[in-house]
């Protein structure tokens, strides 16, 4: 019994151990924009992978990314175009499908992959150069024009692509109709406004939220946390 009772607790561990170093090896692919950018323009001819599906890639992507994923039908083809001893570069509309991307490729024994801390939201949101295969509707003179004209302003920042952004827009649809005319909502999606979003250098994360106050910003919010309290607080503040 004894002797059952150490090989199970052996087992736990070990299993434990797995995991705990999968999370860990993971997490240590993860990077900051700055590191993803700096060592992208190290190489000569990067290698970067645009993990997002196919009718995300067409719109908007890093310049001389590739398209695939995990998912992809030809996803060992993809993978074999790879020099394995050069660093690959991941990314996503976040960090998940691009982190296990860059974990499989470590697994496949590549020497280096790195995925980018909030995706291509943190890489537009930030200024870096990016293609897109059209205009955007909206335009930074017009985003400020709206912000000065406009009392109390909030503005949602996301993608139709983006999960947690899908959760903002019933939330929206509550205090659109608590406020009415006082509080005027814009909602800002990549397909549509990617240059707006790249000009304001503001977002590292889908979806973020900002409220403005007499033209001045009163918070910004990276993802949902308790919007419509928070609009109520903000509002109600002299």
């Amino acid at each position: 019994m004894k002797n059952k009772i150490f090989k199970n607790s052996i087992t736990t561990a070990i299993l434990l151990f797995t995991v705990l170093g999968f999370s860990q090896n993971k997490s240590s692919n993860t990077v900051t924009l700055d590191v993803f950018y700096s060592k992208i323009k190290s190489e000569k001819n990067p290698q970067i992978i645009d993990a997002r599906g196919p009718e995300e890639f067409v719109l908007n992507h890093i310049n001389g990314a590739v398209n695939f994923n995990l998912e992809s039908k030809d996803y060992d083809q993809q993978i074999a175009k790879l020099d394995k001893t050069r660093p690959v570069f991941t990314y996503s509309i976040g960090a998940g499908r691009s982190v296990w991307l860059a974990d499989d490729l470590l697994k496949k024994g590549f020497k280096e992959a790195y995925s980018l801390e909030g995706g291509i939201a943190n890489w537009i949101g930030n200024g870096k150069p990016f293609y897109a295969n059209s205009k955007s509707k909206l335009t930074l003179a017009e985003y400020k024009k709206i912000i000065s004209e406009n009392k109390d302003v909030l503005v949602d920042i996301g993608s139709k692509y983006c999960a947690p952004c899908k959760k903002v827009k019933p939330i929206l649809e509550t205090i659109k109709a608590q406020y009415g005319e006082h509080l005027k909502i814009v909602e800002i999606e990549l397909e549509d406004s990617p240059q707006v979003i790249a000009d304001l250098k503001t977002v590292k994360v889908f979806p973020t939220l900002i409220l403005y106050k007499d033209g001045k910003i009163v918070f910004k919010k990276e993802g949902l946390g308790d919007l419509k309290n928070d609009v109520d607080v903000a509002l109600s503040a002299k």
